[in-house]
């Protein structure tokens, strides 16, 4: 006798049920209208890269690849990896495409990414991320990078995400500092800097004084990650720490104009955080990391930079800057603790009923003739009591249910919430604009 496998879910890879995915969908066509408001062009790239490419373009994602194999058990056929990001897919693309794209090339991407990290709270093994980049060839003009939390703050503001902050730094803040303090090792101090949120101050200078800094320089570099202001004050604040380095005025220089930018364009949204750091190697300039009002325990969900050398071909290169929203890792959160939700689980605002058996196709053309308007709907799925088919709507969140030939000169429709019941003619009749879609609502 066979017995059928115990049916359980795979961590790291979520699914979502019919209301938790309208609120996803909703999400992504914010995110979509507005990238494209902003004149991002959509592209989508394959899922696998060679592993080889992949290698050494993501810090501390190297060891979280996945391979793909042709046959199951075949690792030496594991050639290629599912990507880890898709601003490394993206640089190849350019690359390939370079003779048949317009500079300065502005791209959006939604697509799915795969890491093989442990899963927990916002973090997944599958998904969905969103990107926005600019890239060019030899240079990139500055004021790219004074753009990215603009479109983001655009993003947000019309999504039900509730109070968010971006938080902006440059890298040649910290590594002009580093170096202008004596210390040689710029990427390992940047890493472990990095981890300020994680661990605490105090573990990090342990770490810093480790990798070979004195505890005047392990100071130093607390002191400069303690600088955040919401104005142009970071300058003064890291002049007075007594630092020099040209690396370190070229940083303050720029993370100056992108702050500015935000301070007229998203007051209040952009502030300058020096601890912002950014694990992945590829980036030379500015870098983003945002985070919700209340929740920064959640860490960051939306974050990028400037890069300069990821996509060259030995001869051009093409430097660029991005930003990349945790589609997932945001809904998950959201969703998760219940302050996002919709009002139902289906886009249909209309329940067609069935009197009986054989007015199904009277029930049909009321639904054809609405759908043709624009108002989802569905016909019954079969002629129960009318009370059962109103039941059915409650359930599902349905706002109408619609009686074809109930009324003495025709069909009649019912809001199921207030009760009231009116004649109704399916050419013209149109629901209140707020009960045409399922609203996505917020909880405090």
């Amino acid at each position: 006798m066979s017995t059928s496998a115990k049916i359980t879910p795979i961590s790291g890879f979520p699914e979502y049920l019919p209301a938790e995915r309208i609120v996803e969908q909703r999400f992504l066509d914010v995110i979509r209208e507005t990238f494209e408001l902003h004149g991002f062009s959509s592209i989508e790239t394959r899922s696998i890269e060679p592993v080889e490419r992949l290698l050494g373009k993501g810090g501390d994602a190297d060891k979280e690849i996945y391979a793909v194999s042709r046959l199951a058990g075949d690792e030496d056929d594991a050639k290629w990896g599912l990507h880890f990001d898709l601003t490394v897919p993206f640089a190849r693309y350019v690359l390939e495409n370079a003779g048949k794209l317009q500079f300065p090339f502005r791209r959006y991407q939604i697509q799915r990414a795969w890491r093989g990290e442990r899963p927990q709270e916002g973090r997944y093994r599958e998904f969905t991320q969103a990107d926005i980049d600019v890239v060019d060839v030899g240079e990139l003009s500055p004021h790219f990078e004074a753009e990215m939390p603009l479109v983001i703050a655009d993003v947000f503001s019309k999504f039900a995400v509730g109070d968010f902050v971006i938080q902006v730094n440059n890298r040649k803040i910290p590594n002009g500092f580093y170096q202008g303090i004596g210390l040689t090792d710029v990427t390992g101090t940047l890493r472990i800097v990095d981890k300020l949120d994680k661990i605490g101050p105090e573990k990090v200078r342990e770490l810093l004084i480790e990798s070979g800094a004195s505890p005047e320089q392990a100071d130093q570099c607390l002191a400069l990650a303690e600088i955040r202001t919401e104005d142009l004050s970071f300058v003064d604040r890291v002049r007075a720490l007594g630092v020099e380095h040209p690396l370190l005025d070229e940083g303050l220089e720029a993370l100056e104009a992108v702050i500015r930018t935000g301070l007229a364009h998203a007051p209040g949204r952009v502030v300058a955080d020096l601890r912002i750091a950014r694990g992945l190697d590829y980036y030379t300039g500015t870098v983003y990391e945002t985070q919700f009002v209340g929740h920064e325990d959640w860490g960051s969900f939306c974050s990028g930079g400037r890069y300069d050398a990821l996509a060259s071909d030995g001869r051009t290169t093409y430097p660029g800057v991005g930003i990349s929203i945790g589609v997932t890792r945001i809904l998950g959160l959201l969703i998760g603790h219940g302050i996002l939700t919709s009002s139902r689980s289906t886009p249909a605002a209309v329940l067609v009923a069935l009197k009986d058996d054989d007015s199904r196709e009277e029930a049909v053309a009321v639904a054809t003739a609405l759908r043709g308007r624009g108002i989802a709907c569905e016909v019954a799925s079969k002629a129960a009591k009318f009370g059962k088919q109103i039941r059915y709507a409650e359930r599902r969140g349905i706002p109408y249910v619609w009686f074809p030939g109930a009324g003495e000169s025709g069909d009649e429709v019912k809001d199921i919430r207030s009760g009231e019941q009116v004649p109704a003619d399916a050419s013209v009749w149109t629901p209140p604009a707020e009960d045409l879609e399922p609203a996505i609502t917020r909880k405090p």
